[in-house]
């Protein structure tokens, strides 16, 4: 009996990209041997920023960047979190693995009510147990992930699990439709349960029009997919760290010119860089991400107020798509 529903991204046991990943165990032990890390300051002070509004109106929708790809999602008289982590470290133990260089940019007693928790996969750096233990306990919300990682969150403890295959859709508290989309990047907690789950972006609909939620990817035809499907894009939260060197990097995270061309792709009136300078992952140094992105804005002749390098706390208010200022 297959483990899960057999599809075109789907044998049943193993879920898989258009184009499979290719970088074998010899090709990550070149990377970690010949690393050329750029240049990363630990500052654990606290940003200052506003606490968030306890919640927005209907037809208001305002993000707030909290670190990685977590962003505090505040629409239409909801409150969701993507991809929650407090911790010290993004890694099986807290002794271990990649720590922290920048505080939250939300202290985790700062939060408003929580309703609903989209987990995007199972990597640590997205789907970290301490954190949603925490927020089960003090929060209570619905925790919405992709198909095969329910399991992880049960044996958490947790409760209240949607787990959604890509092209699915689920009805939030307020209504309104969160849709399961597709992504390229690969799952897997340990070295025998590589693809055993799914991975995914999501397209939150708002009043104002809908939000798109990257997860973690590399480039490809899934965004314009996605404009095609749900229309053009609210605002876009896209990762844009975690990117060199290139050559091993390229299939699983994009660099800045790539998600440039992934918010033209959405059609996105406001687009946030996210997934960058909390915790060094791959080796662009820590503030490079930004630079790259605003050349790759002005090479574009984009204006810089159209794709922000998320700051840490700082709530970003984004108008309606058709009262917005963007043109």
């Amino acid at each position: 009996m297959p483990r899960h529903p057999v599809s075109d991204h789907c044998d049943g046991e193993r879920f898989h990209n258009a184009e499979p990943f290719s970088k074998s165990a010899a090709e990550l032990l070149r990377w970690r041997l010949s690393r050329q890390r750029g240049k990363w300051l630990r500052d654990l002070s606290p940003h200052n920023q506003p606490p968030p509004p306890a919640r927005v109106g209907e037809g208001n929708l305002r993000a707030t960047w909290v670190n990685q790809a977590t962003v505090l999602l505040q629409a239409d008289g909801l409150n969701l979190l993507t991809d929650p982590v407090w911790s010290e470290r993004v890694s099986p133990v807290q002794w271990a693995g990649p720590r922290r260089f920048r505080a939250p940019g939300i202290p985790f007693d700062e939060l408003p009510p929580i309703d609903v928790v989209v987990v995007s996969h199972n990597h640590y750096d997205h789907m970290d147990a301490d954190t949603l233990r925490r927020l089960w306990r003090e929060h209570d919300p619905v925790f919405v992930t992709a198909l095969g990682d329910g399991q992880h969150l049960r044996g958490w403890g947790l409760q209240k699990i949607v787990e959604l295959d890509w092209g699915q859709a689920w009805t939030l508290p307020n209504g309104r439709t969160l849709t399961a989309a597709p992504a390229q990047h690969w799952s897997g907690r340990a070295g025998y349960d590589a693809n055993r789950t799914l991975w995914m972006a999501c397209v939150i609909q708002t009043a104002g029009g809908p939000v798109y939620f990257a997860g973690d990817s590399g480039y490809g035809g899934h965004f314009t997919a996605a404009r095609q499907r749900h229309g053009a894009m609210r605002l876009s939260l896209l990762p844009i760290g975690a990117y060199l060197p290139r050559w091993f990097m390229a299939y699983q995270h994009m660099d800045p010119a790539e998600a440039v061309q992934a918010h033209l792709d959405l059609d996105s009136a406001l687009s946030l860089g996210i997934h960058y300078g909390s915790f060094e992952l791959a080796d662009d140094g820590q503030h490079q991400a930004v630079e790259d992105l605003h050349k790759a804005l002005d090479a574009q002749d984009l204006p810089r107020e159209r794709f922000h390098a998320a700051a840490f706390g700082r709530g970003y208010d984004v108008p309606a798509l058709a009262t917005g200022f963007y043109g």
